[in-house]
C-alpha cells in the first residue's frame, strides 16, 4: 500500500490548492498549542509580595520565635498568586507547569490511541475543543486546587499538538514529509510570539486566559475544512473513501490522477491491537523495544531542556515579554534551517550533532562574563535554538520508526513516558537558590546521554512510512517490503 499511495501523492505539489490550504489548517492548530503548552510562565507569574506583619519585615518567610508570617501584602493584588494566597509557597506557583505537564503525559497514550481508532481528523476536533472548553473552565477557578485539576485535565484531553502531527506527515509522499510539517510548524512560533504580547497587554491573568483559549472553540469547524488521512483510512480497510478524498484533492487541484494506481492500493492486513497487545507485540520484537526505550529517551531529554529554557528565559534582564518573545520567534528560522539539514542528512546525524552542540552551549553559558549580557543571551538563544532543532528532529523521527496502524499510539507512549523532562522543567528555576548555573549543567548532562543513544537506532529518511511491524523491523537493513 505504502507504495501505490505514496505514487499517487507525489503528484500533489505542497502549495496546490489543497494541500496549501491544509497547510493553514494545520498551521493554525499548531498555533494554538503555542498559545497553551507554556501560557502557565505568565498565568502562574513569580510577584513580589511582603509579610504585612511588620516584623517579619526582613524575614517574610522564615520563623521568628517559632512563628510564620500568615498575611501577605502583595504588589499586584489581582495575580494569581495574591488571589490564591500563594505567599511563601513557591512551589505551588510552579507546581502549575508540572500539573500541565503531569496531564499530558497522561492523557498522550489516550489521545493516541483515539487517533488511531477514530481517526486523525475527528482526535484533532476533539482535543481542540476540549483544548477550549477546560481552559476557560480553569480561569473561572475559585480554588487553587480546583485550577490544578483543570490545567492537568486541559493538558490530558485538550492537546492537539499529536493528532495535528501525526496527520500533516500522512498527508504527504516521504520527500516532502520534512518541508511540509516545518512549514505548518510554523504556526508554534507565532503562537509562543503571539502569546508574550497577549500577557503584556492583558494583564489580568484570568482575562488572560480566555483570550487564549475562546478561540479553540471553532476547532468545531474542522468537520467541514479538513480531510481524514487517506493512508489510516487505507489501515482501516475504507478504500473508498480514501479513493474519494485522493479524487477530491485532485479536482481541487485542477490535476489528473492514476485511477489503475488507486486500485492497486491495499493495506497489508494486520490485527487491529488493543493497547495491550500493542505492548506485547512492541516488546516481542527487539528492534522495536530498542527504539522504544531510546525514543523515549529522545523525548526526556528535549522535553526537559526545550521547556526548560523555555521557562528560564523570563529571568534573563531585560523585558521578560520581549525576551520570551525572542525565545519564540528564533524558533522560525531555526525550523527553516533545520528543514533544509533534515532533507540534506537525513535524521540521525543532525540530531547527534543537535544534542552535543547543545551540551556545548549549556556548559558555557553559567561561565560567561557577567559584564556582557548580550553574549548571555545570545548563547542562550542559542542554546535554545538547538533544543527546539531536538524536538522537531525527535518528533519526525519517532513517526518514521514506527507503523502506521500503531504509529500515533508510539509516538504518544514514548512522548507520554518522555514527558517526565517537561515536568521536572518547571522546577529548574528553584535550583537557582544553589547555585544559578545548575540547571544549564542537568540540561547539558541530559542532552549528552540522548546523544550517545542515538547511535543505536538506524537513519530513517528517504525510506517511505512503514505500514506494519515486519517493516518497521527492516529500515535500516534492506528496501521496506511492498
Amino acid at each position: 500500500m505504502t507504495s501505490f499511495l505514496d505514487e499517487i501523492l507525489v503528484n500533489f505539489r505542497m502549495f496546490g490548492r489543497y494541500h496549501g490550504e491544509l497547510m493553514v489548517y494545520l498551521a493554525i492548530a499548531y498555533l494554538c498549542n503555542g498559545l497553551y503548552s507554556v501560557n502557565y510562565i505568565f498565568a502562574a507569574e513569580e510577584i513580589s509580595y511582603r509579610c504585612k506583619d511588620e516584623l517579619f519585615e526582613n524575614n517574610t518567610c522564615g520563623k521568628i520565635n517559632s512563628s510564620k508570617c500568615t498575611e501577605f501584602v502583595y504588589d499586584q493584588p489581582n495575580s494569581f498568586v495574591a488571589e490564591y494566597d500563594l505567599g511563601c509557597e513557591e512551589w505551588k506557583r510552579t507546581f502549575v507547569g508540572t500539573a500541565h505537564s503531569l496531564g499530558y503525559m497522561f492523557g498522550l497514550p489516550i489521545i493516541g490511541s483515539l487517533s488511531d481508532r477514530l481517526g486523525r481528523k475527528k482526535a484533532v476536533i476533539i482535543t481542540g475543543v476540549l483544548g477550549g472548553l477546560l481552559g476557560l473552565a480553569k480561569s473561572a477557578s475559585a480554588w487553587y486546587w480546583l485550577y490544578v485539576v483543570f490545567e492537568i485535565l486541559e493538558a490530558a484531553f485538550g492537546d492537539i499538538f499529536s493528532p495535528v502531527y501525526i496527520l500533516t506527515v500522512e498527508m504527504v509522499e516521504t520527500r516532502k514529509r520534512v518541508p511540509y510539517y516545518i512549514i505548518s510548524f510554523f504556526g508554534f512560533s507565532i503562537g509562543c510570539t503571539i502569546l508574550a504580547f497577549v500577557a503584556w497587554e492583558v494583564q489580568y491573568w484570568r482575562t488572560f486566559l480566555r483570550v487564549i483559549y475562546a478561540p479553540s472553540l471553532l476547532f468545531i469547524f474542522y468537520s467541514f475544512l479538513i480531510d481524514e488521512s487517506p493512508r489510516w483510512l487505507l489501515t482501516k480497510g475504507r478504500k473508498e473513501e480514501a479513493v474519494k478524498t485522493l479524487q477530491n484533492a485532485a479536482k481541487k487541484n485542477k490535476i489528473e490522477i492514476d485511477i489503475t494506481a488507486l486500485d492497486k492500493m491495499v493495506y497489508e492486513d494486520e490485527k487491529e491491537m488493543a493497547l495491550t497487545e500493542l505492548l506485547k507485540t512492541t516488546f516481542a520484537s527487539k528492534t522495536l523495544l530498542l527504539r522504544f526505550f531510546v525514543c523515549t529517551t529522545w523525548w526526556a531529554t528535549s522535553t526537559f531542556v526545550n521547556y526548560g529554557m523555555t521557562i528560564n528565559s523570563v529571568s534573563l534582564q531585560g523585558n521578560k515579554y520581549m525576551n520570551f518573545a525572542i525565545v519564540a520567534i528564533i524558533d522560525g528560522p531555526g525550523n527553516v534551517l533545520i528543514m533544509f539539514v533534515m532533507m540534506k542528512y537525513k535524521r540521525k546525524k543532525p540530531l547527534l550533532i543537535s544534542f552535543f552542540v547543545g551540551a556545548a552551549m549549556y556548559i558555557v553559558q553559567p561561565f560567561l562574563p557577567l559584564n556582557q549580557t548580550w553574549l548571555s543571551i545570545v548563547v542562550y538563544t542559542c542554546g535554545k535554538l538547538v533544543s527546539s532543532f531536538c524536538f522537531n528532529i525527535t518528533y519526525m523521527y519517532t513517526s518514521e520508526l514506527f507503523p502506521t496502524q500503531t504509529r500515533n499510539s508510539m509516538q504518544a507512549l514514548c512522548s507520554s513516558l518522555g514527558r517526565i523532562g517537561s515536568i521536572l522543567a518547571p522546577q529548574t528555576p528553584l535550583l537557582k537558590v544553589y547555585w544559578d548555573g545548575l540547571p544549564m549543567m542537568i540540561f547539558c548532562g541530559a542532552a549528552i546521554f540522548a546523544g550517545l543513544a542515538t547511535f543505536l537506532v538506524p537513519d530513517t529518511a528517504g525510506d517511505s512510512l512503514p505500514d506494519t511491524v515486519r517493516q518497521a523491523e527492516e529500515i535500516g537493513t534492506k528496501k521496506l517490503s511492498k
